[in-house]
């Protein structure tokens, strides 16, 4: 029987174990997609508790909770940092199969050398344990990038943000790259006019002019771009229900842009013509800056409203959503494309079964300007545990070319999360390691260093020179 996480833990075959061991573990991360609040890293000071740095804004372990009969007194609401932890340790053994049971240990092991596993009878020594040693002056936010090897990490951030902790912790001489990634999401929300007034007004603010046109929007929206270009931010990205690629003229926008300030809510035609509009000014600025654009597509979110109203957005309450947007997917990269216009592009999908449309979709539009400018992205949220990154890559190895995938990202909210660059490393490995000891893939000669470069290269290389860090 296999050691829980042992050395060679997911890596089935000798080949595995010779890719992740001498080619994958010890190479740097670049986390070019997390959510991750930049102010923590700025003030670099120690946490209070493990509860507060592992289980706070964790919808993952939330999810798993609830689901766990766990009262939500305990998970978001006003329980102390031991009563909360105690409830998830009481969870883990329910976790069984899931991914977290995986991350969890992995997490416990990797940043605290815990090797117990978290259970009842364990939780008491092992809160305990953790929290005296986030006392320590190495155990602070920057002290777990360090231990983790992090070299760049990208956050993300709105074109009204300020920036100014990216700009302290790059005053402050911090060795790890913490860019800003420009999300644009809620210039494009015109279906709740309240709320999009409220924010262009603070939009306007931040680009320090007045808006009421589309124009003024456009204007104020580049000063913020080239603001954050200025800043190191190298990508965006854009959370999408679906994508949009309606006709439309700049008279339309304009009209919709002014009716929705003085508060008239657009009819669904006008919407989807004025989210258009915007991705389609979003690639121009993406492409006119050289930078990379990403789109994570295909949720429905907040489906309890109950639980919206009681917790608030972004508390686990989202799930998979079955959206057909191939189309428009196709018709907005086309009409990029035709203009000579289309951005580097990455595509992540929510539903799984939009795989091979992913990984065919991305070929229509490589251009031998750069290689695999267009990206199959890696498993995102529901899928980034081993089945779904398998899956993720099996389309894209058939369909694409996985050699120039640009690898792994934490999509996180917690410093603790670093190990699933490990897991999906280990995963990676085993996959290929599986491929070579069935004979599918030589393995001698020039075609050894092939197969070990492309362990480093989607592992890091990739990303480094893509993304241009």
């Amino acid at each position: 029987m296999e050691q829980f996480l042992g050395p060679d833990f997911l890596l089935t075959t000798p080949t595995a174990r010779t890719l992740y061991h001498e080619h994958a573990a010890a190479l740097p991360i670049i986390d070019y997609h997390c959510h991750l609040d930049p102010a923590i890293i700025d003030r670099d000071e120690n946490f209070g508790s493990i509860t507060q740095l592992w289980l706070a804004g964790d919808h993952y372990k939330w999810r798993a909770e609830r689901a766990n009969g766990v009262a939500e007194r305990f998970i978001t609401g006003d329980a102390t940092d031991w009563e909360k932890f105690e409830q998830w340790a009481a969870t883990v053994p329910y976790t069984l199969r899931n991914p977290l049971y995986h991350w969890t240990h992995m997490e416990l092991r990797t940043a605290f050398g815990i090797d117990e596993t978290l259970n009842p009878e364990s939780a008491r020594r092992i809160f305990e344990e953790c929290n005296e040693q986030l006392r320590r002056p190495d155990m602070t936010p920057r002290g777990l990038m360090r231990r983790y090897g992090v070299e760049t990490v990208c956050t993300t951030d709105d074109p009204a943000d300020s920036l100014e902790h990216h700009l302290n912790i790059r005053r402050s001489g911090f060795e790890i790259k913490v860019l800003p990634t420009w999300r644009p999401d809620k210039a494009m929300a015109v279906e709740t006019p309240v709320a999009f007034g409220e924010y262009i007004r603070r939009l306007g603010h931040a680009a320090g002019r007045d808006i009421r046109t589309f124009a003024d929007l456009r204007d104020a929206l580049q000063i913020r771009h080239d603001f954050f270009e200025s800043a190191g931010c190298r990508l965006s990205d854009h959370g999408l229900d679906k994508f949009y690629a309606e006709d439309f003229d700049a008279a339309d926008i304009d009209r919709i842009f002014r009716r929705t300030l003085d508060g008239h809510k657009p009819s669904e035609h006008e919407i989807r013509q004025f989210k258009s509009a915007m991705l389609v000014l979003f690639g121009e600025m993406d492409h006119a800056s050289d930078w990379a654009q990403q789109f994570h597509y295909g949720t429905i979110r907040n489906s309890n409203s109950r639980m919206m109203r009681a917790v608030g957005p972004d508390t686990g309450f989202d799930s998979i959503g079955e959206f057909a947007t191939a189309t428009e997917c196709a018709r907005y990269l086309d009409r990029l494309d035709s203009e000579g216009k289309l951005p580097r592009t990455i595509l992540y999908n929510l539903n799984p079964s939009a795989n091979e449309m992913i990984a065919t979709m991305i070929g229509n539009f490589q251009d031998g300007s750069v290689p695999g400018k267009m990206q199959f992205g890696s498993g995102w949220w529901f899928n980034d545990q081993a089945d779904g990154m398998r899956r993720q890559m099996n389309a894209l190895s058939l369909l694409g070319l996985l050699s120039r995938f640009v690898g792994m990202l934490t999509d996180s909210r917690s410093f603790l999360s670093y190990p699933r660059h490990e897991y999906f490393r280990r995963t990676l490995c085993d996959l290929v390691g599986a491929d070579v000891e069935a004979g599918l893939i030589p393995y001698a000669g020039y075609e050894r260093e092939r197969v070990n470069a492309m362990i480093r290269d989607i592992c890091y290389n990739n990303a480094r020179e893509y993304f241009k860090f």
